[in-house]
């Protein structure tokens, strides 16, 4: 087989800008998402344009147990994975903290966070096989600076940047790259999940803004794979233009 990139939370977004760069540049691909069907849609799309392998895990991450038998029973030619895009994540809601919904919270936690760990910890046993292997975990500008009414989301992300240091540091040994993206405001499906389908108020978030876009993240993480060996990007923040961070932006009118 070819080089194989493994891509959780593919059917949308950052995921799935991903899975179209890495197939144009003639990638094999594990797609996993919760959507069965956009994934077998992308799978169909991405074969015909691209002739490529591509192998579906139709799976929630935060399902251990879906998580470990999927990933653990892995065919053998599949096994020699070269990049894990940990991408499946979300936002829900924003509100402030005596206002918040504990089951946003729980289910931000446990797929921002648990997720990311439990495909983590799968996956890595093939990349020390192999000695070698390239892990994206996706955080956010709200991992790096906490906004009002961004309290569990910001949490999450947070825990993203320190497992992602724990990652770089523990697998140091074996020679695994461990590198971070933390987008800031980017014209996805993220803002439209946040407010659970209240598209009016999610357009406001990028109301005055040229925001990033999908395809600019995926641009940025297929650079990061194409460095020489010794090169490893252990972590980098992205923004539009109009954005410094995660509070401070410059909007037109």
């Amino acid at each position: 087989m070819q080089k194989i990139v493994f891509i959780t939370g593919a059917t949308a977004g950052f995921g799935k800008a991903c899975a179209e760069k890495f197939a144009a540049h003639g990638y094999d691909l594990i797609l996993n998402g919760r959507r069965t069907d956009r994934l077998e849609s992308l799978q169909k799309e991405l074969v015909n344009k691209f002739n490529v392998a591509i192998l579906l895990l139709p799976f929630d991450v935060r399902n251990e147990k879906a998580v470990f038998e999927n990933i653990n029973s892995l065919p053998e030619e599949w096994q020699k994975i070269d990049v894990l895009i940990n991408n499946a994540g979300l936002a829900l809601g924003r509100g402030y903290f005596d206002e918040g919904d504990l089951d946003d919270w729980n289910t931000m936690i446990d797929t921002n966070v648990k997720g990311l760990m439990y495909v983590a910890k799968a996956v890595v046993p093939y990349l020390i096989k192999q000695k070698q292997g390239h892990i994206i975990n996706m955080g956010s500008v709200a991992g790096k600076q906490v906004y009002e009414k961004g309290n569990a989301y910001c949490a999450s992300k947070f825990a993203v940047d320190a497992l992602n240091q724990a990652l770089r540091i523990d697998l140091l040994r074996h020679g695994i790259k461990v590198t971070a993206i933390h987008p800031g405001a980017a014209e996805t499906e993220f803002s439209i999940v946040r407010f659970k389908g209240d598209e009016a108020t999610a357009k406001e978030i990028y109301d005055g803004l040229v925001p990033l876009t999908a395809e600019d993240v995926a641009e940025v993480i297929w650079y990061c794979t194409t460095l020489p060996a010794h090169v490893c990007i252990n972590e980098l923040v992205i923004t539009c233009l109009q954005q410094a961070d995660a509070i401070y932006f410059n909007r037109t009118t």
